[in-house]
């Protein structure tokens, strides 16, 4: 059964401004819509510059926490250059915040509670997810988001 928990939303003319009044409208939508789980922003068009991106991330976190929404949402970051602190840019785990297109992941808080309940050992996800991409190795990753590309 699909059950179309998720809520894409294109933002074609992506400023800085206009993502975040974006991801405000999100997270009003999402209140008053208890149904959808998450919404991914996507901005294909813009913040191609993973640093700049990075900027973003950082205003999106910030509004989110002004706003009182700390503990309700969370926003996730994925964009086609992730690479994490410290790493390097040809890292398999890189891809695990890899995407065919920069964008916000918005997350309701309680969804992510309920899911992990399911789970042995949650906090140990994001090794896990490291460890599989770099047993997959580079050229595995690089093939399986360039899947995502393909039409």
């Amino acid at each position: 059964m699909l059950q179309k928990q998720i809520r894409y939303v294109l933002v074609a003319e992506a400023t800085k401004e206009r993502i975040l009044n974006s991801m405000l409208d999100e997270f009003h939508f999402l209140d008053e819509t208890t149904e959808i789980e998450t919404t991914l922003l996507i901005f294909p068009n813009h913040f191609s510059d993973f640093t700049s991106y990075l900027a973003l991330v950082s205003s999106a976190e910030k509004l989110l926490s002004k706003q009182g929404y700390d503990g309700i949402y969370q926003v996730a970051s994925f964009h086609p250059d992730y690479c994490f602190a410290g790493a390097d840019q040809d890292d398999p785990a890189n891809y695990t915040n890899r995407s065919p297109y920069p964008m916000l992941h918005l997350i309701r808080e309680e969804s992510i509670t309920n899911a992990l309940k399911h789970y042995k050992d949650p906090e140990g996800i994001p090794g896990r997810n490291v460890d599989f991409a770099r047993e997959k190795g580079l050229a595995y990753m690089q093939l399986l988001r360039a899947a995502c590309l393909q039409e």
